[in-house]
């Protein structure tokens, strides 16, 4: 179920770094290999959130 939601919240938003912090990751990397996403595509998306 967690993991489900997480996907849910980053295909609505697109927020790679609002699951992250959802998910309590400390790394970026962690996000991206628990959502099963292409490396590529979410460093892509990951620019454009601000810090």
């Amino acid at each position: 179920m967690r993991r489900r939601k997480a996907a849910q919240i980053y295909k609505k938003t697109g927020n790679l770094r609002a699951v992250q912090l959802l998910l309590g990751h400390t790394k970026l990397e962690s996000t991206v290999r628990y959502l099963g996403i292409e490396v590529d595509n979410a460093l892509s998306i990951s620019e454009q959130v601000e810090f």
